[in-house]
């Protein structure tokens, strides 16, 4: 797995790790600074940039991961193929294809903006707030997955039928529905009416 700033846990003498910053935004997603990333998703939470990448394989059908039990937020949970938080500064679409490729080691084919979708979900499990303006992303993964194991548990291709049906009876992340629904018109640009997106 590369080393990117993502990956790197600097540890100075006193054994505590570099804190991660997210973006803070308005309601328009202009910046207006900054916050260390847990401290944004504290309730109420504090609005800052986010991203989904939903990825589709070529029969159509959506790659799911389930998050890792070690994450702090929303462990063991579906979700979407990969989402996070771009570093300050870093635009949200290098901050997908680097996410996509850290946590399930393969680089999107198609990558293609999807709009934004601006959110507020408390998650009951842990208590955090995900206040977020998101930047959505759809693409076509065409390479085998290698899958981070501390940051994916499990991944799965699944038609809108199966995910349906896995939607009934799994628990799935707080913004899954949300960010689909937004990218909806995209996803089916992308798939086809075949596939039923």
């Amino acid at each position: 797995m590369p080393i990117t700033p993502a990956t790197t846990t600097h540890s100075p003498s006193n054994g505590t790790a570099d804190a991660i910053l997210l973006e803070l935004v308005d309601e328009n997603g202009v910046t207006i600074g900054t916050a260390e990333k847990l401290a944004a998703h504290q309730p109420p939470g504090q609005l800052h940039r986010a991203f989904s990448v939903f990825l589709f394989d070529e029969q159509g059908r959506l790659l799911l991961q389930q998050r890792a039990l070690g994450k702090y937020h929303s462990p063991g949970v579906w979700s979407n193929t990969c989402c996070g938080h771009p570093y300050p500064g870093e635009a949200p679409f290098a901050a997908a294809a680097r996410r996509t490729f850290e946590e399930l080691g393969v680089s999107p084919s198609l990558l293609a903006e999807a709009g934004t979708v601006r959110y507020n979900h408390p998650d009951p499990a842990s208590g955090l707030v995900e206040q977020e303006y998101n930047h959505l992303f759809i693409g076509m993964v065409q390479s085998a997955l290698h899958p981070d194991p501390e940051e994916v548990g499990e991944t799965a291709f699944v038609t809108p039928a199966e995910l349906a049906e896995r939607h009934a009876k799994d628990t799935f992340s707080a913004w899954f529905m949300t960010v689909l629904d937004s990218a909806r018109p995209a996803i089916r640009e992308l798939t086809g009416p075949s596939a039923g997106w």
